[in-house]
């Protein structure tokens, strides 16, 4: 009658599904109308006492999923979940009548039900529900997890999210927070003028990051295309379009390693800002993060991985070059040439690729002997050229470009610069980015032709910016890894 591999709790509540429907009980039911979720019964009524609760006798509907049950005789307890968290709900067989509470008897944790009855008070002072009607909803088929210990292997919760989701309230708090700091995002970005936008997702020539790309066909149009590794380039578009503030929220898709900070699907921000550069790059990151941290948290003050984290105003802003000199007394100031760089990474044990110009090497010492050491939120810029083939060269020192980027706790949370809106450099820059593809770097972005003819019809000066939102939701939720931030992140085969 069942299938052969089910084990005996798997057995036992099949055989459970049929004595309901004979019954006369649907097992997986109908529609239900709840009044209130648990947490609107606790902030209207937790403030009563037993006999104000008595006298008052509120009636609720609720519906929601068993997570534990006690039964003795003619009456039992159960604890029911919902969305927002569990109450108590008290049930005996006079008040619901005999066939209901038999119906009671053959639930099971896991279990989805409807309570209608009155708040009361327990002589222990636990806020309940006296159960007026018993309505079985959904038959749960398959026992949940130990509620002591829950999905003990941190890969098998991720790949069954709703079971993680069910019994880990750790797991239901991140969840719910993340769409909370995303719509803050959106609110500050929205009040400071911003238009957000939607851009493709399949693009036909890399670019807008250093990145390795998902490559798809498209067959209709007979072309291969790459799923995005930036918004970058159709943003600045619609800058010189004339849209003059822009934003967009959404997925990115990078074919490269996964850590605990890395998943090759991930959600940013970009946004950019007509007659701005990376000064008001720099003032809008700070303000954004902050104020988004406030409104989240109530604090300014994060706790992340047992550090305390200061997100108020204002940040440390500190030169690359600056940075290297300090930590490892290398001075990158000096003029040198490509073998000098060389030399020195080779004494310092720096790995020094066949595509690396000086600018690269500097990016390599700052990896080395920079990153690590940064905790609080600190803002680094002046990146070199090299590495920076959208950035707008630094008007003092061309080596270097107007870039920023926000790091904390050893991270990368933001990217920042005054872009670049001159077309001849900019086909210049993607002219060594071919170059650098042909030495074998596959991160180098390709020529975009389309985007160098936007640049023709003219881009006002302008700043931009792209925040790792995941990263950020771990931040605010002291999540050390990001595929616990992701309700679905991407795992191999069983």
């Amino acid at each position: 009658m069942f299938p052969d591999d089910l084990k005996e709790q798997e057995i036992v509540r099949r055989e459970k599904a049929e004595e309901l429907k004979s019954r006369g009980v649907e097992p997986f039911g109908q529609k239900y109308i709840r009044t209130h979720l648990s947490k609107d019964i606790h902030d209207a009524y937790g403030v009563f006492d037993h006999d104000q609760l008595e006298e008052m006798k509120p009636k609720v509907s609720i519906a929601g999923r068993i997570m534990l049950k006690r039964r003795q005789g003619k009456a039992g307890f159960i604890n029911v979940q919902d969305r927002d968290g569990q109450i108590q709900v008290y049930v005996r067989q006079d008040h619901i009548g005999e066939d209901a509470y038999e119906i009671f008897k053959l639930s099971d944790l896991g279990d989805i039900i409807g309570i209608e009855g009155t708040v009361f008070r327990t002589k222990t002072g636990e806020l309940t529900i006296k159960a007026d009607a018993y309505t079985h909803l959904t038959k749960a088929l398959r026992p949940l997890p130990d509620k002591f210990h829950g999905l003990q292997d941190k890969e098998e919760a991720r790949r069954r999210r709703y079971v993680d989701l069910i019994v880990n309230d750790e797991a239901r708090r991140v969840a719910m927070m993340r769409p909370k700091i995303i719509r803050a995002i959106q609110k500050y970005f929205d009040g400071e003028g911003f238009v957000e936008v939607e851009t493709p997702v399949l693009h036909s020539i890399l670019g807008g990051a250093a990145a390795r790309p998902f490559v798809t066909h498209h067959n209709a149009l007979d072309m291969d295309f790459y799923l995005r590794i930036a918004t970058e380039l159709p943003l600045k578009r619609l800058i010189v379009g004339g849209m003059e503030r822009v934003y967009e929220i959404g997925r990115l898709f990078r074919n490269e390693g996964m850590d605990a900070k890395h998943n090759p699907e991930f959600t940013t921000i970009e946004a950019y800002q007509a007659f701005g550069d990376m000064e008001d790059m720099m003032d809008l990151v700070e303000s954004c993060l902050s104020t988004v941290t406030y409104e989240t948290l109530g604090t300014y003050d994060v706790t992340y991985n047992d550090e305390i984290i200061h997100m108020q105003r204002p940040w440390k802003r500190w030169h690359m070059v600056d940075a290297i000199k300090e930590i490892s007394g290398v001075d990158f100031w000096q003029e040198m040439t490509l073998d000098e760089a060389r030399a020195l990474a080779k004494k310092h044990d720096i790995q020094v690729e066949k595509h690396f110009a000086i600018g690269h090497i500097i990016e390599a010492f700052f990896e080395h002997y920079v990153e690590d050491k940064i905790i609080q939120p600190t803002m680094v810029y002046g990146h070199p050229i090299e590495i920076s083939p959208l950035a707008k060269k630094n008007a003092k020192d061309p080596r270097f470009t107007d870039r920023f980027e926000l790091f904390i706790m050893h991270s990368e949370y933001a990217n920042a610069f005054s872009e670049l809106n001159d077309p001849i450099d900019q086909r210049e820059r993607f002219e060594n980015q071919l170059k650098e593809k042909a030495l074998g770097n596959e991160e180098a972005s390709e020529m975009d032709i389309d985007f160098v003819e936007s640049l023709e019809y003219g881009m006002p000066p302008t700043g931009g910016l792209g925040i790792g939102i995941d990263r950020f939701v771990m931040l605010l939720t002291n999540t050390p890894n990001i595929r616990d931030v992701i309700l679905f992140p991407h795992l191999k085969h069983r």
